[in-house]
């Protein structure tokens, strides 16, 4: 009796456990577009807010 039920719990198993890493790659890939979103723009606004007189690089690298 123990072995019919680890026979049906393992599919179960597999099953949640995939969705599961399902969501996790979704939630870290919507985090990521948000990051890339606000990099892009910090990005932007660095051009729009250059300092007067200077050489036109708002950054130091």
């Amino acid at each position: 009796m123990t072995a019919r039920r680890l026979i049906t719990m393992v599919p179960l198993l597999l099953v949640l456990l995939l969705v599961l890493l399902l969501f996790g790659a979704g939630f870290a890939v919507k985090i990521l577009w948000w990051i890339a979103i606000a990099v892009l723009v910090i990005w932007l606004l660095g051009f729009v807010a250059r300092p007067k007189g200077s050489s036109g690089r708002w950054y130091r690298w």
